[in-house]
């Protein structure tokens, strides 16, 4: 799997080959161009593709890995954000959504492909519409034609940047959060809210003498406070150069809770992280790399998302995406591998011999064995569970530093192994929180007796199916 990332003057690849365990060796390369893309206008085919050759020659070496997903930044998208009916069908949700579009963009469907990432709550549902040219897909299509490539999928920068927090948000607090990448001298960035991107406008400054990154994200804040009367709540800081950043002072000096991008790896997507091993040993690069391991986790959790897929809103075959396989073709192979098993099945029942059949073939001649009744299932009592196993996050809302690490220990003496610390989003808990996922509620009633002697009551939340921790403890000021 290859996951390629372009923007106006970079190019990122982050290479996959799979390994045991369902395990991959990961490879990446990344380079900076004067000029690569320009929206808007026909990317020069032959420059591009020497590019991106380059790159895959570095990392594919062997080059059997054909299958490309290609990000790409949100300029190259029509975007439009809307809210639904809670009770909508999902057969209806695209009519409803392109007659926005096609009035808001004056636009027709057979101009562009697109796709739908929604996000709902128990309040309301919010569609995200984003759709892609077709004379630019037809662009790119070319490009990896070239060289001899399969474009798999498209998959918006900003949906890459969303997945990297998307696990820190919680649904029943609404928080609007500016996400930056700070590179070198340069910084960019997008505003979310819980439900995904809230414009498609992207903010870019370069960064002088005169102007630090905390002067220019503070003068942005203020501008969306007084322009725009939107708040923002939380900052997320990615990029090579927020490497050396310290949380605090940050957050002092702009005037906005910052949250490293690299503790929210660390604390929220560490199960993504234990798939990759990087050639010989290296550290991944994945403030550098952003982009790409979020389209990583946005795979993974997003497997229906498809821009290439095979027909549009209103049923009709997109024009620019060919089928690679004949489904004549698929149907002719079907039937001679039919009509070979029945031949194969008729020689071997005439031949006369005393062995038995294998069981494919006598299944349905043999008498049918004798089953004996299973007993019956007793569920295994809390006592027996094995503390060791059990996946822990503690995050720390009191405010009181090493909080979460003394927690740690409290759980560590109690014999829980599988224990992870961080910060939560704000220090302002009152109550500690524990939030446990539906099917592992039995370990609810463990916790608590854990520690009772510390927390006199607890607010007990549902966590996603797809964290990967079974537990989750937010630490509050009520916690001794």
């Amino acid at each position: 799997m290859i996951i390629l990332y372009l923007n106006q003057n970079q190019i990122k690849i982050l290479f996959f080959k799979k390994s045991v365990f369902s395990h991959y060796e990961v490879n990446y390369f990344e380079k900076n161009h004067q000029t690569l893309l320009i929206n808007g206008q026909k990317p020069e085919i032959d420059f591009l593709a020497s590019a991106i050759k380059e790159g895959l020659d570095k990392v594919n070496k062997n080059q059997l890995d054909k299958e490309v997903y290609l990000i790409l930044p949100q300029n190259f998208f029509i975007f439009l954000r809307t809210e639904v009916p809670l009770d909508i069908a999902p057969s209806a949700i695209y009519s409803f959504v392109w007659e926005k579009v096609k009035k808001q963009h004056q636009i027709e469907s057979n101009q562009l492909i697109s796709e739908l990432f929604i996000t709902e709550n128990q309040q309301k549902k919010t569609v995200n519409f984003y759709g892609i040219n077709l004379k630019n897909l037809e662009n790119f299509q070319q490009i990896f034609n070239l060289l001899n490539l399969k474009l798999i999928n498209i998959i918006p920068e900003t949906l890459t940047y969303f997945k990297l927090f998307e696990k820190t948000l919680r649904s029943e607090k609404k928080e609007n959060i500016f996400f930056v990448h700070y590179h070198q001298k340069e910084i960019f960035g997008y505003l979310f809210d819980n439900f995904g991107l809230i414009g498609d406008e992207k903010w870019f400054r370069q960064i002088d003498e005169r102007d630090s990154i905390e002067k220019l994200i503070k003068e942005k804040k203020e501008f969306l406070e007084k322009n725009h009367q939107l708040k923002i709540n939380r900052l997320i800081l990615s990029g090579p150069a927020s490497e050396n950043i310290r949380q605090d002072t940050f957050t002092k000096n702009v005037g906005i809770w910052t949250n490293p991008l690299k503790k929210i790896i660390i604390n929220f997507y560490q199960d993504y992280l234990k798939f990759l091993m990087v050639e010989n040993k290296e550290a991944l690069p994945i403030l550098s790399l952003d982009a790409c391991f979020g389209a990583f986790v946005f795979l993974k959790e997003n497997p229906n998302f498809s821009f290439l897929r095979k027909r549009n809103f209103y049923g009709t075959k997109t024009p620019a995406i060919k089928k690679t396989f004949n489904i004549k073709k698929e149907w002719l192979i079907f039937f001679v591998s039919f009509i070979l098993s029945f031949l194969f099945f008729i020689f071997i029942s005439n031949i006369k011999i005393k062995t038995k059949l294998p069981s494919l073939f006598t299944k349905s001649i043999l008498p049918a064995p004798t089953t004996t009744p299973l007993p019956s299932f007793t569920p295994t009592p809390t006592t027996a569970i094995n503390k060791e196993k059990i996946r822990i996050k503690i995050l720390n809302g009191s405010g009181i530093p090493g909080k979460a690490s003394s927690v740690k220990d409290i759980l560590k003496e109690k014999g829980y192994q599988e224990i992870l610390t961080g910060n939560a989003d704000s220090f302002e808990y009152e109550q500690t929180e524990i939030s446990v996922k539906k099917e592992k509620t039995n370990l609810l009633a463990i916790i608590k007796e854990d520690l009772k002697k510390y927390v006199s009551s607890f607010k007990v939340t549902a966590l996603s199916e797809e964290d990967p921790s079974d537990i989750i403890v937010i630490i509050g000021k009520d916690f001794k």
